[in-house]
């Protein structure tokens, strides 16, 4: 018995995935019928299958034939008596239009019969196409109608699942593609947050765009949005790059590419693909494929994603640029939000140097007394665990928390002597004093606790309002502590610093009464920086404690 392949030969025209559903179609021909069928295409009548078992099977007047069949029921080309050449129109999964032949035998034949117009179907002698006709199964003329009419609902029935299978493919393969496409852009939104690492945040989304996009290099260039000397906030004075492992571009290069492409902020994605790469005088050899979008906020650009080189070496399209061009403006207007805040933090910070100049002004014979509260405070806290948030809350606390001496009679604040009773009531308003100018500036809402409670004691016999232990903001309890500590050391109008021991003593007696047990054992923990604070001329220091902490 013959295989399939030695069964049929396939057309030299046909490619791979026509060969492969023209086969199928064939061997199912073949299971209805029993015999073999060539396949014609039906608008050239070109011989797509040839069968190799039946006679006259790739005859090119069968061709035409085929071409001039009417309608798409299955008909006879040929009836001469004995023979019949059938036809089935069908058409492949993949849209080609095709008529299946095959020759059968309609009755037993003598060979003494004229059998002339058999031999012409067949294209054999007269004994041979009578010896091969008796070799056939008899078929009647309407059964075979019929037969050829139920396999060619079957095979449309087939195409049609066929197709539907690759629809259903297409569309998962997209349902996919634009699930992560939603992951990726859902992860980006989820970590818009002013507080977040933006180095971080563009190393995450290299990851993952490399996962939704088929590249092998991506970037964010992130530009410098301040120059150098001229910021109290950490931010960027040079372009910094971020970039997946074996990117090929430094910083430097990846300027020179947006240069070199001519870039502006406003424009759309930027796609050059491998025609264009080919040029003699493009100067990035390892740079095949890539898009380029700008990460903006209107006209001002503050950095750049691209992505390099198509892992199949196929060229970038309309839905990669428009996923990236999606990445590109929400990352631009995160780093314009952080650049905002940060200059709202600038400004805030100017505020606070004037109202410490101030409240030096106010006392001249205090002056450093806010600042040197502030960074005790600070090395206070940071030996109590406190977080980075709340370091930054207590400098700022500590600078402001007599901001209300401004308001306390010059005469009282700048009195040689001790204090007297009603005096002493005056200069003791300074913290509600000090709360009301600070108020209404929504940025410094946290420091307003400490500037408010500074002076409540740990007994619940301090001002303004006699709370007590935890009642007391932990910031208010921690400055209260600081405050104390330089007021005692320090030089005043009426009195000399008391020596060391002396304020030593002072808060041993005082912890668990005056002051936190707890900020008075961190205080002697931390003593001997606290000392170097003490000691060393005020530093013109950032507010930005995380730059000196």
């Amino acid at each position: 018995m013959r295989t399939v392949a030695e069964n049929y030969r396939l057309s030299p025209v046909s490619d791979t995935a026509l060969q492969a559903e023209l086969t199928k179609l064939a061997i199912s021909l073949r299971d209805a019928f029993g015999v073999a069928f060539s396949l014609w295409h039906r608008e050239t009548g070109e011989l797509l299958y040839v069968s190799l078992q039946q006679p006259g099977s790739n005859d090119p007047i069968r061709g035409e034939l085929v071409r001039a069949i009417v309608g798409n029921e299955p008909q006879f080309l040929a009836d001469e008596d004995s023979v019949a050449v059938l036809a089935v129109p069908l058409q492949t999964p993949c849209g080609v239009p095709v008529a299946a032949t095959a020759v059968f035998a309609l009755r037993q034949v003598d060979f003494s019969e004229n059998l002339h117009a058999a031999s012409e179907v067949l294209g054999l002698s007269h004994d041979r196409a009578a010896s091969w006709i008796n070799r056939q199964i008899i078929w009647p003329a309407n059964a075979l109608i019929r037969l050829a009419a139920s396999v060619q609902s079957q095979s449309l029935a087939l195409a049609e699942v066929s197709r539907l299978q690759n629809e259903v493919e297409k569309l998962s393969t997209s349902l996919a593609s634009t699930y992560e496409e939603i992951c990726l852009l859902h992860g980006v939104t989820q970590n818009l947050r002013i507080s977040s690492d933006e180095y971080k945040l563009c190393g995450l989304v290299i990851d993952w765009l490399l996962d939704c996009v088929p590249a092998e290099w991506a970037a964010i260039q992130l530009l410098p949005v301040v120059e150098a000397g001229q910021n109290t906030y950490k931010a960027r004075t040079a372009p910094q790059l971020i970039a997946s492992s074996h990117c090929p571009l430094s910083s430097d290069e990846f300027s020179k590419l947006v240069e070199y492409l001519q870039l502006e902020p406003s424009a759309g994605p930027v796609v050059v693909n491998r025609g264009v790469t080919g040029e003699a005088n493009w100067p990035f050899a390892n740079i095949h494929e890539l898009i380029v979008v700008p990460m903006a906020e209107g006209d001002r650009a503050l950095g750049w994603l691209a992505v390099f080189n198509h892992v199949e070496s196929l060229e970038f399209g309309t839905v990669e640029a428009s996923l990236l061009s999606s990445v590109g403006a929400m990352l631009g207007i995160h780093s314009s939000n952080r650049d905002l805040y940060r200059e709202q933090s600038e400004f805030l910070a100017t505020v606070v140097r004037a109202l410490t100049s101030a409240i030096d002004a106010k006392d001249p014979y205090t002056c450093g007394h806010s600042d040197r509260v502030a960074r005790i405070s600070v090395r206070l806290a940071k030996e109590l665990g406190c977080d980075p948030e709340t370091l930054h809350t207590l400098y700022m606390s500590g600078l402001l928390h007599d901001i209300g001496k401004i308001g306390i009679d010059d005469a009282v604040l700048r009195k040689p002597g001790m204090l007297t009773d009603e005096e002493f009531e005056h200069i003791k308003q300074h913290p509600e004093l000090g709360y009301r100018i600070l108020a209404d500036i929504k940025q410094l809402s946290d420091v307003l606790p400490a500037v408010l409670h500074h002076h409540e004691q740990w007994d619940g016999r301090g001002y303004p309002f006699k709370l007590a232990s935890e009642q007391i903001p932990l910031i208010a309890r921690i400055v209260a502590v600081a405050d104390a500590f330089d007021a005692m050391s320090s030089d005043r109008p009426y009195r000399k610093g008391m020596p060391e021991e002396k304020v030593h003593d002072v808060f041993r007696r005082g912890a668990g009464k005056q002051w936190d047990p707890a900020v008075i054992e961190a205080f002697f923990t931390a003593r001997e920086d606290i000392r170097a604070i003490c000691s060393s001329e005020r530093a013109n220091l950032s507010l930005d404690v995380e730059q000196w902490t």
